[in-house]
Order: C-alpha cells, then sequence, then structure tokens
C-alpha cells in the first residue's frame, strides 16, 4: 500500500492515478472529506488528515510501503515561510512515527540552495527538514511545470500576445509535465532503495519563450508572440493579482533567469519525461474555455 499526500492537486493525483492503474493499494490523504468519492470511485482508500495534525497523518502513513509528501503550494506566503516551516515539521513527525518503507518527498529545480529561492525556499525547508530522517528518502527536483502556461491563455487568446517573465525570450529553459512527475513518483515508490537519493526531472526538450508562443498560437489558431514584461513592473502587477508580498514570487523568477536557480547534477539521477508541450496546452486551453 502507497499513502500519496497532495491527491487533488496535479502532482499528488497523477501519482495516485498511476498507482491504481497498475493495480497498487492507494490511500489517498486528503484534508477536505468532500473530495473524497471520486477516489473511493477509483478503488482508494481514503484517509482524511491535515498537514497540521501529525497524529492523523502518522495513522495515514501507518503500514504504507512507501509514502508521497509534499509541501501545499502557497504562492503569498508570509516573512520567513511560516506554514512551510510548521509543514515540514509535521511531516517529519508523522513520519517519525508511522516508519514507512521509503519516502519520496516533492521538490524542485534549485531545491539544493539555500538562498536566492524565494518561492521554492518552501520546498528547500521540506528537503532541509527530512535531510536527517531514518528511512530511505528520495527527493524528486522538477522543472519548470509546463502548466504554468495556463496563466498565458487568457491574454493570448484575447490579445495575441503572452506576456513573460522568463527572460531573455530567446534562452531555452527546462520544462516539464506535472503527468510526467506523478509518474517518477510512481515509479519510485515502488522500487527498494536505501539512503537518500536525489532525482531530477525534465521534459523531452528545452523551450524558449517564443517557442511557447508559437506552440500556444498552434493550440489557440491565431499568432500569439511572447513579449517580455519589463522587470520594474513586475511588483506593481504581482500586488495587483492579490499578492500582497510579491517578493518571494520575484525573487523566484530573478532565480530562474540568473541562472541561479538550475539543476544540481553532480550524481543526481536524471529522468527526461515524455509529455509533449503541446499536449499540455492543449489541455489547458480546453480547460480554460
Amino acid at each position: 500500500m502507497f499513502a500519496i499526500t497532495g491527491v487533488t492537486g496535479q502532482v499528488g493525483g497523477a501519482a495516485a492515478r498511476a498507482l491504481l492503474d497498475a493495480g497498487h493499494a492507494v490511500h489517498a490523504v486528503l484534508r477536505d472529506e468532500s473530495k473524497a468519492a471520486p477516489w473511493a470511485a477509483r478503488g482508494a482508500e481514503v484517509a482524511i488528515a491535515s498537514f497540521d495534525d501529525a497524529d492523523a497523518l502518522a495513522a495515514a502513513f501507518g503500514g504504507a510501503e512507501g509514502v508521497f509528501v509534499m509541501v501545499p503550494p502557497n504562492f503569498a506566503p508570509q516573512p520567513g515561510y511560516p506554514n512551510a516551516q510548521a509543514t515540514a515539521a509535521v511531516l517529519k513527525e508523522a513520519l517519525t512515527k508511522a516508519r514507512p518503507q521509503r519516502v519520496v518527498a516533492l521538490s524542485s529545480v534549485g531545491g539544493q540552495r539555500e538562498s536566492g529561492l524565494g518561492l521554492i525556499t518552501q520546498v528547500h525547508i521540506l528537503e532541509a527538514a527530512l535531510a536527517d530522517l531514518p528511512i530511505p528518502t528520495a527527493f524528486l527536483r522538477p522543472a519548470w511545470f509546463m502548466e504554468n502556461s495556463l496563466w498565458d491563455i487568457a491574454p493570448a487568446r484575447e490579445t495575441g500576445v503572452m506576456p513573460s517573465f522568463l527572460q531573455p525570450l530567446e534562452r531555452a529553459y527546462p520544462m516539464v509535465a506535472t503527468a510526467d512527475i506523478g509518474r517518477v513518483v510512481a515509479d519510485t515508490l515502488v522500487q527498494a532503495w536505501q539512503g537518500r537519493r536525489v532525482i531530477e526531472i525534465e521534459g523531452p526538450q528545452r523551450y524558449t519563450q517564443h517557442e511557447i508562443a508559437a506552440l500556444l498560437g498552434g493550440v489557440l489558431g491565431r499568432r500569439v508572440k511572447a513579449q517580455a514584461v519589463p522587470r520594474e513592473q513586475w511588483e506593481a502587477l504581482f500586488q495587483a493579482q492579490g499578492t500582497a508580498w510579491p517578493a518571494p514570487r520575484i525573487e523566484m523568477i530573478d532565480g530562474f533567469n540568473s541562472g541561479w536557480i538550475d539543476f544540481e547534477r553532480a550524481d543526481n539521477e536524471r529522468v527526461i519525461g515524455a509529455t509533449a508541450y503541446q499536449s499540455v496546452l492543449a489541455e489547458l486551453a480546453a480547460r480554460a474555455g
């Protein structure tokens, strides 16, 4: 049996579906019982536990061959990242109590860095908290999510312009689909290993912003061009979108653009996903309506 947190999200959901499709027993760990029915219908056992309840999480993880954990996404954290700090501590306590055979934790490209990460700081906090966990642990560090293009659908459809924060527009950045990350989670959970692993994940090719705009134009049936958003406008734009403290988001994008946030490489494992950007964009466009 495998316990999966974050099943209502993209990565956790993909991991749980891959395990169920392969015939494995899954504990779908949810915070909201109203979202349990679809998972029960798929054959998963449902466990209700919040990320602030170590005892409930330990009960959900109990008897598991492997557990997938993550820090819930927070795009508007408070200074000092108190939510991520608290969640990481609770997850460590729950895993220590439950003692599954192995743990897979979602981190990010750049997760090895201790500073200059912005929003990615939250997964670095998780890596640090689980570093001395007395259980075989694998940290997955995926590239920029292809699904982040969801924010580009509306402006591209309405104006033919894809506002780009990743700059320069000619640089090819590693990208990956969340479905591929979920499959790596599932594959890793069913493996046996000892000690600590780091697995870096990216898609089948790297893309410039111009290439993404062209792919998006093909999906939308109109010409779309990438246009760099001037750095001096970012703070006001993010605040207008409701982010009271935009500094972490800006620091993260600066980290990608400067090359500070990148794969560690060294002796880390590397996985190349199979999902093409076009298919992700088509799904996002259909979802956006």
